[in-house]
């Protein structure tokens, strides 16, 4: 759990906001020949002669996007930044350029967003992308953030959703499922950890509550699901190789809502139907036992769990051998006529209905 003792506070009026974003971006040199201005201007200025210009935006707000009791601000800015690259990624691109926007409140001090900023910077510098721009200001409810990221692509080399056709391979990326897992998991150990302080709490007792600012949770051997929650990768490698081996998808998007859902999205756009086979679909062997541990369906937890930002997409059926023989990618199934719907295949080989049950955004729930 979070440990909210800090050493050393700034508050953050001492530096004021133009004072705060000077401290927090001094240090970002563009490394892109796209970004002819970054931090400092009143606009970021771009020039992309010959390529079409991707933009993508997401908003997290605290309590319904992340919580700050299991996430630190430094893995909080590197997920922030990472989940928007995947999207260009996600649309055969190349991010070149992130914009961030914060509003936070009083409890926040310079080193929380310095904290934050590493974590982005992380991000931004594995795929060199430029941070150029974005705002703070104040909030009266807790951290809100949104990030833009600039990409760019080939007009030709974009890959929309609506391509796929009838007989395409669907495939992705990595496995399934075990964001999910890692999100259970850090639920649980909180709903502990909140337990012991009301036991405690209820007994007057002070020592107790003192000890339980150092509460270690317990996530022995299940290291890999809390690094797919906290710490997700963009799938630019496989980028990489299916350029490599001159693959061009008909349609691709990254996995952020579930399987299901995103594979509703392509076939409505695509006019299709698919076929997805539960014997095929990748899941790791600690997502497998902490679904069994929680008496879930780890076959439901691949398709709906979500936040796996692995990539699914179509490849024409001539691309079979080179696909099979590329790592970290797994066959899953293969598209349809849209009068044959979408299904999935158990192992027994019953046929059931794909359903879109990833997250909804604007219902009254939280994940």
């Amino acid at each position: 759990m979070r440990n909210f003792t800090k050493l050393v506070m700034t508050d953050i009026s001492k530096l004021g906001e133009f004072g705060l974003i000077n401290h927090l971006t001094k240090d970002i040199k563009p490394q892109n020949a796209s970004t002819l201005k970054g931090v400092g201007d009143d606009c970021a200025v771009l020039s992309y002669p010959d390529s079409k210009v991707l933009v993508t935006t997401d908003m997290l707000m605290e309590g319904i996007h992340f919580d700050l009791t299991y996430i630190d601000l430094k893995h909080l800015g590197y997920k922030s930044a990472m989940v928007n690259i995947s999207d260009i990624f996600a649309m055969n691109g190349t991010p070149r350029q992130l914009v961030v926007s914060i509003a936070l409140s009083k409890r926040f001090c310079v080193e929380d967003l310095e904290e934050f900023y590493s974590g982005l910077r992380l991000a931004c510098e594995k795929w060199n992308v430029d941070i150029v721009g974005g705002d703070t200001t104040s909030s009266y409810t807790g951290l809100a953030i949104s990030i833009t990221c600039i990409g760019e692509a080939k007009p030709e080399d974009i890959v929309y959703r609506n391509g796929a056709h009838d007989t395409d391979l669907i495939c992705v990326t990595g496995d399934l499922g075990a964001a999910y897992m890692g999100l259970q998991l850090l639920e649980r150990e909180k709903t502990v950890y909140y337990q012991q302080v009301d036991e405690a709490r209820e007994k007057g007792d002070k020592k107790a509550l003192e000890g339980l600012q150092y509460f270690q949770p317990d996530f022995a051997g299940r290291e890999y699901l809390l690094q797919r929650q906290l710490q997700p990768e963009a799938r630019g490698e496989i980028i990489k190789r299916l350029r490599e081996a001159n693959i061009h998808p008909t349609s691709m998007m990254d996995i952020s809502d579930g399987l299901s859902s995103e594979l509703h999205h392509i076939c409505s756009q695509s006019n299709c139907g698919c076929r997805i086979y539960e014997k095929n679909i990748p899941i790791d062997y600690q997502t497998a036992v902490m679904a069994e541990e929680l008496n879930m369906n780890v076959t439901t937890c691949a398709l709906n769990g979500g936040e796996d930002y692995e990539l699914l997409f179509t490849v024409p059926i001539g691309d079979l051998a080179t696909i099979e023989s590329m790592p970290d990618v797994k066959l899953i199934g293969h598209v349809t006529r849209p009068e044959l719907g979408m299904a999935l295949i158990a192992r027994d080989g019953s046929e059931f209905e794909l359903k879109a049950q990833g997250w909804n955004p604007l219902a009254d729930n939280k994940k």
